[in-house]
C-alpha cells in the first residue's frame, strides 16, 4: 500500500525499525551492563507540609538488575513457571519496575492492575487471568485480603511504598501515614503471605534461565472498562519490544543514556509501560517516578529539581498544569519533549503549553490493544496540530468505510482508522468471538472514527460508539463539538454526550468545568457555540460540574455520564 506519511517523517526517523530478537528484559542487562552507575529511577518525590521539602531515593541500573534477578528467583521459589500469571497492585514504585522485568525474567505473563480498583473490580480481573502470584501494595492488602478466597491466588507478596525511601523521608512516612493514619499493615498469621522486602533479603541467587520467544504472551493488559466488560489483551514479547523500539526511533535528537523520563503516568496503564518504563530502560534514561500524579505540586517540583526532559502525558495533566496557581514559581523548560496520548489533545491546551515550556508537545495515538502507540506528530518536524499525526515506524494505517469495513475511503473522507504492525496484538485473552472481531486479516480495528490527508496525516474524529445521531440524521462527533467548547476563555475542561430525549432521537449535552474564579450561564456557552458550529452540533443542554469523571491515566469517562443521566430520567 502507498504510505504517503513517509516524506513527512522528520530526518533521523526511520520508515521501518528493527526489531531484536530478544524480549524487553535483555534491555535491562544492555542498559545495567553500559551504564552501570548511570541513575535508572528516582523515588520519593514528597514534599512536607509547608510545600518546601524534596527528597528522593535514587537506584542505578547496576542495582535494578541484581534486584530484579533476586526477585524473579524469588518467583521461581514461589512456583511461577512459564506462562503462568503474575499481577502487579501497585503505583509508580521500584517495586513496579522490579517485579515487571522479574516476571518476565521467569518466562511469566504480567497483569497489571489499577491500584484504585476495589475490591470487586480486582477480583474480576484475577478470577479471568488465573493470576497465581499478586504484588500489592500494603496500603491495599485489606481488598486482596477481601476477596482472596474467590480468585486462584496462591501467593501474596506485600510491598511497602516507604522501603526505598531515604531515611528522613521513611521516617516521616511512618510517622504521618502509618501512625497517624493507621495504614499499617499486619500479615502475620496470613498463609503464603510476605513481605516483599524478607523475600528479597532471603536470596542473592539468580533465577535459573528459561527459554522465552518473541511470540510468547508477556503481558495481559486489561482494556474496555470505560466502555463495558474489561477484556485482557495478549500482548506478546515481539509487541512489546516493537512498540518500546518504535517510540525510541520516534525521538531521533534524544540521546542514549542521558534523558530523563517524567512518569507521572501510573505504570500499570499500557501507555505508561511503553512510552516511560521500557522506552527508559531500554535507552538507559532515568525514570522520574511520581507515585500520585494527581498531586500537582509534587510533579511542578519535581520537574525544577531534576529536570525532566521527556514528559509522556494526557490532556488532562497538561490542563491542570497550565492553570494551576503557582506555576510561575518553578522552572520547567527542561522538558525538550511531551507526547499527549489515552485522549484527544484540545489546540488550545497544546499551544499554551509549548509557550509555557519552550519545549514541544505532540498529539499522538495508541490502543491497548497495539502496545499501545501507533501514531504521533513528529517531535521536530511538521506537527499539525489537531491531528494525531503519522503512522509509526513499521506501521501501516488506513481508513475503511464504517458500514463494512472493507473499502478503503480517499484522503479526506471519515471512516474507521484501522492498523496494521508488529505492536498489535495477539488477541484477546480467552475471548475468541472478541478477537475475531477486532482482528481482521492482520488489521486491527480500532473502534474510532477518523480521516487522514493527502499527506498521511491522520484526524481523530471520535470513537465510532460516542458517535451521536443528532436532528435530521446528521451524525455528531463530540470531539468537535469539544474543541470549540475549549477555546472559550473560562472553560478548564468540557465533555460532550448524546442524551436520549423521548421522541427525538438524541440531543447534545455538555459538562462544563469552568476556570477557578469564573462563573457562566447556560446560555453563554450555548449561544458562543452558535457562533462558532453549525446549528445541529449545538448543546442543547449545560450542566456545569466541580470534574468530570476520568479513568486513572486521565480519560474523561463519557459512559459514566451518560449512566448518571439515564439513572436521573428513570428516578421517579
Amino acid at each position: 500500500m502507498e504510505k504517503p506519511w513517509l516524506a513527512n517523517y522528520e530526518e533521523g526517523a526511520p520508515a521501518e525499525v528493527e526489531i531484536p530478537d530478544h524480549p524487553v528484559t535483555q534491555n535491562l542487562l544492555n542498559s545495567a551492563t553500559t551504564y552501570p552507575h548511570n541513575t535508572a529511577l528516582i523515588f520519593g518525590n514528597v514534599v512536607d507540609k509547608f510545600g518546601d521539602a524534596l527528597m528522593d531515593a535514587k537506584m542505578d541500573y547496576q542495582t535494578l538488575l541484581s534486584l530484579t534477578r533476586r526477585f524473579a528467583n524469588v518467583l521461581q521459589r514461589l512456583g511461577i513457571n512459564k506462562g503462568d500469571r503474575v499481577a502487579l497492585y501497585l503505583p509508580n514504585c521500584p517495586q513496579f519496575v522490579i517485579a515487571y522485568y522479574a516476571t518476565l525474567m521467569v518466562g511469566g505473563i504480567v497483569v497489571p492492575c489499577n491500584p484504585t480498583y476495589v475490591a470487586r473490580e480486582l477480583k474480576h480481573q484475577l478470577q479471568d487471568s488465573g493470576a497465581k502470584v499478586i504484588v500489592a501494595l500494603s496500603l491495599m492488602y485489606p481488598a486482596v485480603k477481601q476477596i482472596r478466597a474467590d480468585t486462584p491466588l496462591q501467593h501474596v507478596i506485600v510491598a511497602n511504598i516507604k522501603e526505598y525511601f531515604p531515611g528522613l523521608l521513611k521516617f516521616l512516612f511512618t510517622v504521618a501515614v502509618e501512625v497517624k493514619e493507621g495504614h499499617y499493615q499486619d500479615i502475620s498469621g496470613d498463609v503464603n503471605t510476605y513481605w516483599f522486602k524478607d523475600l528479597l533479603a532471603n536470596t542473592l541467587t539468580e533465577p535459573d534461565p528459561v527459554a522465552i520467544t518473541m511470540e510468547d504472551t508477556a503481558v495481559l493488559m486489561y482494556t474496555g472498562g470505560t466502555t463495558g466488560v474489561s477484556k485482557g489483551a495478549q500482548l506478546t514479547h515481539r509487541n512489546v519490544q516493537a512498540n518500546a523500539v518504535q517510540v525510541r526511533a520516534w525521538l531521533p535528537k534524544m540521546v542514549d543514556g542521558k534523558e530523563m523520563i517524567l512518569t507521572s503516568l501510573p505504570l500499570y496503564h499500557s501507555y505508561a509501560m511503553t512510552t516511560c518504563m521500557n522506552l527508559g530502560i531500554l535507552s538507559g534514561w532515568s525514570l522520574l517516578l511520581i507515585a500520585n500524579p494527581r498531586v500537582l505540586i509534587h510533579i511542578l517540583k519535581s520537574i525544577n529539581k531534576h529536570g525532566p526532559t521527556l514528559y509522556p502525558g494526557v490532556p488532562a495533566l497538561y490542563v491542570s498544569l497550565i492553570n494551576h496557581p503557582d506555576i510561575a514559581k518553578y522552572t520547567i523548560n527542561s522538558i525538550k519533549a511531551c507526547i499527549s496520548g489515552a485522549a484527544p489533545l484540545p489546540v488550545e491546551v497544546q499551544q499554551r503549553f509549548q509557550e509555557m515550556t519552550g519545549g514541544r508537545l505532540v498529539e499522538g495515538f495508541g490502543l491497548s490493544e497495539a502496545s499501545p502507540v501507533t501514531h504521533a506528530n513528529p517531535i521536530y518536524g511538521e506537527n499539525r496540530i489537531g491531528t494525531i499525526g503519522l503512522p509509526f515506524p513499521s506501521t501501516e494505517a488506513k481508513v475503511v468505510d464504517i458500514e463494512t469495513g472493507e473499502r478503503e475511503v480517499e484522503p479526506g473522507e471519515v471512516g474507521e482508522l484501522i492498523v496494521r504492525g508488529p505492536q498489535v496484538m495477539a488477541g484477546y485473552w480467552q475471548m475468541p468471538a472478541e478477537t475475531e472481531n477486532v482482528l481482521r486479516e492482520g488489521w486491527l480495528y480500532t473502534g474510532d472514527i477518523a480521516r487522514m490527508d493527502a499527506d498521511g496525516y491522520f484526524q481523530i474524529v471520535d470513537r465510532k460508539k460516542d458517535m451521536i445521531l443528532g436532528a435530521g440524521g446528521f451524525n455528531i462527533y463530540p470531539r468537535e463539538v469539544e474543541e470549540v467548547l475549549y477555546e472559550h476563555p473560562k472553560i478548564q475542561e468540557a465533555a460532550v454526550v448524546g442524551i436520549p430525549v423521548k421522541d427525538k432521537g438524541e440531543r447534545v449535552k455538555a459538562y462544563i468545568v469552568l476556570k477557578e474564579g469564573e462563573s457562566a450561564a447556560e446560555e453563554e456557552i450555548i449561544e458562543f457555540c452558535r457562533k462558532n458550529m453549525a446549528g445541529y452540533k449545538v448543546p442543547r443542554y449545560v450542566e456545569f460540574r466541580d470534574e468530570l469523571p476520568k479513568t486513572m491515566v486521565g480519560k474523561v469517562l463519557r459512559r459514566v455520564l451518560l449512566e448518571e443521566e439515564m439513572k436521573k430520567q428513570a428516578a421517579p
